[in-house]
């Protein structure tokens, strides 16, 4: 069990790593091209229930370029989410399911 926690901890941290850079070469070129920037506001539902985990998530979205965590609500298990450019939730929060299986 302890075992499993740490493996899915150092996935997450791998899959965070990959994000990270795969949004900041989206960024650069989408901002360098002048396109698909249209900033929105998108209300995220999260199956987290602990807060340490909707907390790590939300930092790990702020972490990630053209993103950034406005506000978390841990009573109703949403995170307000601004991004650079309209996307589905899968994209926002990939790693939502190693830090559900890491700390859950």
């Amino acid at each position: 069990m302890f075992l499993t926690r740490i493996v899915y901890g150092i996935v997450y941290f791998v899959v965070l790593i990959y994000e990270i850079i795969k949004s900041t070469i989206n960024v650069c070129f989408n901002s360098i091209l002048g396109r698909n920037i249209d900033p929105i506001v998108v209300d995220i539902e999260t199956v987290l229930e602990r807060p340490v985990s909707q907390t790590i998530l939300a930092n790990s979205i702020s972490l990630t370029p053209g993103t950034l965590s406005v506000d978390l609500d841990s009573e109703n298990n949403i995170i307000k989410v601004a991004a650079i450019s309209p996307r589905k939730k899968e994209d926002i929060i990939p790693f939502e399911p190693y830090i559900k299986k890491m700390l859950e």
